[in-house]
């Protein structure tokens, strides 16, 4: 995910601010955001900047998934009623990028504001991803997810299954394991795209698309569509023939299927281990 700052006619959250506030006043920054589950972690971010000082108030506020805080954010926007700043996810990348006027660049603001910005404090492979193909960063990476195996424990035992699999034939075998100890199926993945595409590709090194996966221009063609994805997908759906993979809808709707143990695995984001 990332933090967008909205551009206003002063073009600088930092100029609003001296705009908007005087020596009597708190200004007020709206922070609109999409973590349901670390809501607290949220809140509590904002009451200790507010704590730290007198000048300004972060509020934080939750907006909904991912997608409704997204296009909430967009909404508002053309009303022109935006927040100040607003966490987005990947899947937005493209739209925020394009969104040329809407949003100010972190790199721009911080320079504007004489901030000094450290971007080797982060993993390269994070703050690239939020990064113009020249190196300039365009939003603040904030909190990064990373699709993992969510394994029950109590399953493994059951089926007589030591150690999480690591490889892909590993989770064909634990899977079959599963079913023949009784649960309906393997394993299921959330977030298909990301999960089965996109990080399956950057595994094995295989771009999704030309133009630097689309970060480098808008006449991007897909290349995903190569024999070791081709052979992973089919793979899944041969696999959910027999209840080795099964399919539980897109986003994390396939979560209860891990949750009320139909299935003993379960791919999806590391950002569901508040919730799970």
């Amino acid at each position: 995910m990332r933090l967008y700052t909205r551009k206003f006619a002063l073009v600088s959250l930092i100029a609003f601010f001296s705009f908007s506030s005087s020596a009597f006043a708190v200004t007020e920054i709206q922070w609109w955001h999409a973590m349901g589950s670390s809501g607290e972690r949220m809140d509590k971010i904002a009451a200790d900047f507010n704590a730290s000082q007198s000048e300004y108030k972060v509020t934080a506020i939750f907006k909904g998934n991912y997608t409704e805080t997204m296009t909430a954010a967009i909404a508002a926007f053309r009303a022109k009623k935006q927040p100040h700043i607003v966490q987005v996810f990947e899947v937005g990348t493209a739209t925020m990028m394009a969104a040329k006027g809407a949003v100010y660049p972190i790199e721009d603001l911080m320079k504007d504001s004489g901030t000094k910005l450290d971007k080797s404090v982060f993993l390269p492979a994070v703050i690239s991803y939020y990064q113009t193909p020249n190196g300039d960063l365009l939003s603040m990476p904030f909190n990064s997810s990373t699709p993992v195996v969510w394994y029950n424990k109590d399953a493994f035992a059951k089926a007589g299954i030591s150690s999480p699999p690591k490889t892909w034939p590993e989770m064909k075998t634990a899977s079959e394991k599963l079913l023949k100890a009784g649960y309906k199926c393997g394993f299921a993945s959330g977030w298909q795209s990301w999960v089965e595409l996109e990080n399956f590709s950057a595994w094995h090194n295989l771009a999704v698309g030309t133009q630097e996966n689309g970060f480098a221009g808008l006449n991007t063609e897909f290349t995903f569509n190569n024999d070791a994805v081709k052979r992973h997908l089919n793979d899944l759906y041969e696999w959910s023939k027999s209840g080795i993979f099964v399919y539980g809808g897109r986003r994390g709707d396939s979560l209860p299927k891990f949750t009320n143990a139909e299935c003993g695995m379960w791919l999806n984001s590391s950002a569901y281990y508040g919730s799970i």
